[in-house]
């Protein structure tokens, strides 16, 4: 068979949202990539990729104020090649109900090119937004599917994170490719009608499936095949489910000497001990130099290939310097994005600053705008958040618009904001010992580590400035706190178990994922795999995260994820 000629690939960047990852995963192909800027580009278009992460009614305005709107709708009702990605499969649909940018929750009009309307997720009946792995079901043949469905018809896992969706209707069944199950509700996982595609899931981010379904979707254009669609028979019995996810962290800081590295605290403290011989890595205080466990880019690059579902870069030290002078952090997401393919978190010192050179204010949403150019797909804020949910109770639940969550996710979505909160327990002796009633009090259960006089009741008090700083709010009220602002997850540490390879903190875990709709990442003591399968069954979390015993391979992912199988908790193996 001969060669094909390559593609050129117009790329339609409305300007928000991780889109580095789009154009990593697209240069994976050999096709050049051109960036759409006037709407005579979309006319002439050999094929158009619309990628669109955050809120569906910042991407029609945007189409709107650039004048792409009108061309972009005749070259799909031309029957154009196309592949929307996320908003760019819900804007194609007549309207969605995601709040206007005015915010006086108006119906927002999309292409109008598919009939319905986006609609919420019920957070009454699961957690919104659907964040994380799950199956696709086949409605149609198609060469888009060629690499990725298996010998029964399914494929396997693909990477979702969205708080509205397309509910199967008769009326839409001529576009819909696949559906996906989410917690009992069926919605529309992908749509395709003739040589026009698009996902809700991100192929880009979803490991080695998704670049096999880019890559039937390019070959398919290539070869004049995209349109050649069959229906399916569809059996209603089936459906899919979301697997837990097992997320690795790398704590990312200088060293002595300067260099960036991987390093891993105990409790918080990441320098050896006083009778290190580590001779390169000594700062003259008598205190070893700072853990050494490997350089960021290539440890983030073994986790993937093992089988990590994300990967979270965490900025320790960032709360004492300038994010948008962060170069090297910014290099680590640039670098890390083109050779990793699933979802990338990075957090620490998301916030607004000061330039103390120039003066010069930034705003968090800018600061977290070039983390996401640089590659993120998330941001994480820690002590910013306690900061607001403090604001937030003072004022009686108000809020201002004016918080880092609130700018950010605004901007690009719930989905793109997590939070990090790092409480640590204060023991009582009974619930009614604590002077301050609003915060949550936990009994401790017959496995628990009870205080150091036997007390059984404790509560969790946030920190922040890593650790270093106590604040009179519990973890409770600031998850709760960070859900009404806009966050749209909960990476929930615990300094008591950092570091201690214990197990994550059952009662903790367990009292904000019951707490707050949103999910839940757990964080800080894993060090075998049975603790991974512990909090899974005994809480409502819907992730967990380690650190330490990956670095050390004490154990490896895919030994955790296939005891996880065995314990009956779903997992994405590869």
């Amino acid at each position: 068979m001969p060669e094909l000629p390559p593609l050129t690939i117009s790329l339609l960047d409305y300007g928000a949202g991780n889109v580095r990852s789009v154009r990593n995963a697209l240069s994976t192909f050999g096709h050049p990539i051109v960036d759409i800027s006037t709407p005579e580009q979309i006319t002439e278009a050999q094929v158009i990729i619309f990628p669109g992460v955050g809120s569906y009614h910042c991407a029609m305005d945007v189409l709107k104020e650039r004048g792409w709107e009108e061309p972009l709708k005749e070259y799909l009702k031309r029957d154009r090649p196309y592949l929307g990605i996320c908003l760019g499969m819900q804007t194609l649909f007549e309207s969605s109900e995601e709040t206007s940018s005015d915010g006086d929750k108006k119906t927002v009009e999309g292409l109008g090119i598919i009939p319905g309307k986006i609609i919420k997720f019920d957070e009454k009946e699961r957690a919104v937004p659907h964040i994380g792995w799950n199956g696709i079901i086949p409605h149609q043949s198609s060469p888009v599917l060629r690499y990725v469905t298996e010998n029964n018809g399914h494929a396997k896992e693909v990477y979702f994170v969205h708080s509205y969706y397309a509910p199967v209707e008769d009326r839409d069944a001529p576009w819909v490719l696949t559906r996906t199950t989410y917690e009992g509700q069926e919605f529309v996982s992908s749509v395709q009608k003739g040589n026009v595609c698009a996902t809700q899931f991100h192929p880009e981010k979803s490991g080695g499936v998704g670049l096999d379904f880019l890559k039937g979707f390019l070959e398919s254009v290539q070869d004049g095949s995209l349109s050649k669609t069959t229906p399916l028979p569809i059996d209603p019995s089936q459906h899919t489910q979301l697997v837990k996810r097992v997320v690795v962290a790398l704590d990312v800081r200088t060293n002595d000497a300067g260099d960036l590295v991987v390093t891993k605290g105990d409790q918080y403290d990441v320098r050896e001990k006083d009778d290190t011989n580590d001779s390169e890595n000594t700062n003259g205080n008598g205190r070893g130099g700072v853990r050494n466990l490997g350089k960021p880019v290539a440890l983030a690059q073994r986790y993937y290939d093992e089988g990590a579902d994300e990967i979270a870069f965490l900025n320790i030290t960032s709360f004492r310097q300038g994010v948008i002078d962060d170069m090297p952090m910014l290099g680590v997401l640039e670098e890390a994005s083109k050779r990793i393919f699933v979802p990338l978190t990075v957090g620490g010192g998301i916030r607004s600053y000061t330039d103390e050179a120039t003066g010069k204010v930034y705003g968090a949403l800018e600061v977290a705008s070039r983390y996401f150019r640089a590659g993120a797909d998330k941001v994480s804020i820690g002590s910013d958040a306690v900061y607001a949910a403090e604001e937030y109770y003072k004022s009686g639940g108000t809020k201002t618009g004016e918080t880092s969550i609130e700018n950010i996710s605004s901007v690009y979505g719930v989905q793109a904001v997590v939070i990090s909160i790092d409480p640590k327990r204060v023991y009582v002796s009974s619930p009614n010992e604590v002077a301050d009633t609003k915060h949550t009090v936990v009994a401790l259960g017959d496995d628990d580590k009870k205080g150091p006089n036997g007390e059984q009741y404790c509560w969790y008090q946030c920190t922040v400035k890593g650790g270093r700083e106590e604040r009179n709010i519990c973890a409770v009220s600031v998850a709760k706190a960070a859900e009404a602002l806009g966050a749209g997850e909960i990476m929930l540490n615990c300094i008591d178990s950092d570091g201690q390879c214990n197990g994550f903190d059952i009662p903790l875990m367990k009292a904000v994922s019951n707490a707050v709709s949103i999910p839940v990442i757990a964080s800080s003591g894993a060090g075998t795999a049975g603790h991974f399968t512990d909090v899974f069954k005994k809480t409502h979390v819907k992730a967990a995260l380690a650190a330490g015993m990956f670095h050390r391979k004490e154990v490896e992912i895919m030994d955790v994820k296939k005891y996880m199988e065995e314990c009956g908790i779903r997992a994405r193996l590869i």
